[in-house]
């Protein structure tokens, strides 16, 4: 299944806060909303929704540090899931980091997500040897 990939608009926030919702992507120590904004204020290009009939039925982000690349939020609603569109989303996040330059991209799934892992997997990703860490600068 083929899919528009376009890049996100202020109007999208709503479904793409709902496909979030839907895929288990929210936690409270994080707010959407809020992600949303600082996505909008840094490289607001790789933020990208996958449109299936104007229905907005994928997303995802990525980021450019310089020296690594990241991909996160990806979600996938799940009536059209294992249909290729979560890859088409991956590759495409993935083509536009390259073009910038971007040598490795690094993601981050839980342990207890094997089912997303395997989707890496399969993509090409691999574990890489390194423990994930992070702090809260801010408490949303």
């Amino acid at each position: 299944m083929n899919i528009e990939i376009r890049q996100f608009r202020p109007s999208d926030e709503t479904d793409v806060v709902a496909l979030w919702q839907e895929a288990g992507l929210i936690v409270p120590w994080n707010d959407p909303r809020k992600d949303i904004r600082r996505k909008l204020g840094a490289q607001p290009e790789l933020f990208l929704v996958g449109l299936d009939g104007g229905r907005i039925v994928a997303v995802i982000m990525a980021g450019y540090d310089g020296h690594r690349g990241s991909i996160f939020y990806l979600a996938v609603t799940s009536d059209l899931q294992r249909r290729g569109i979560g890859r088409q989303m991956v590759e495409e996040a993935a083509n536009r980091l390259k073009a910038m330059g971007c040598p490795k991209v690094n993601l981050s799934v839980r342990t207890s997500n094997r089912s997303v892992i395997e989707f890496y997997r399969k993509l090409g990703y691999t574990v890489d040897d390194v423990v994930s860490m992070g702090k809260r600068l801010e408490k949303d």
